[in-house]
């Protein structure tokens, strides 16, 4: 039995239904129950996020990684790199290829994209109820070291290689 092809590289604009896709399937897994449906999968929201992982992919100061698999997004990442200010923005995989190493694929991409910029540490804030990505970014290295709103923050060290 033959694996499906996994490709994991910088997104460009083509890229963005797919994208778009994808952040709103798995942003309703965890904010359902929590926040009115408007706030995460209304109209003017899926927009604003769609504009903003536009301009993101074409910013001097983000990073914008995708990962296809048989050439459909199924995960993306949105990194920041401005001295000080180094963060996760945006990590969002296909809720149904959940458990299929695709996070965790995607992870080691953003922290050699770090590590490429010399970036030593990132910062990261994720909803307080979601507790499955607050364990799949403890299992990665982050740690929790405060509270923003209803969000966690967490830090990670990113070692050189």
């Amino acid at each position: 039995m033959n694996s499906p092809s996994v490709m994991i590289r910088a997104a460009d604009p083509g890229d963005l239904d797919g994208i778009a896709d994808v952040h709103r399937r798995a942003r309703a897994t965890y904010y359902e129950g929590h926040l009115p449906e408007e706030e995460y999968n209304g109209p003017d929201e899926l927009r604003r996020c769609r504009e903003g992982t536009e301009r993101a992919i074409g910013s001097a100061d983000r990073k914008v990684i995708c990962v296809l698999r048989e050439d459909r997004v199924v995960a993306f990442a949105v990194l920041g790199f401005r001295t000080g200010e180094e963060k996760l923005f945006q990590f969002h995989v296909d809720p149904e290829l959940w458990r299929a190493g695709l996070g965790s694929a995607l992870h080691r991409a953003c922290v050699t994209a770090w590590q490429d910029a010399a970036v030593t540490a990132a910062r990261l804030e994720v909803f307080g109820p979601n507790r499955r990505a607050q364990a799949f970014y403890a299992r990665q290295g982050w740690v929790e070291d405060g509270h923003v709103d209803d969000h966690v923050a967490m830090s990670l060290t990113v070692a050189g290689r």
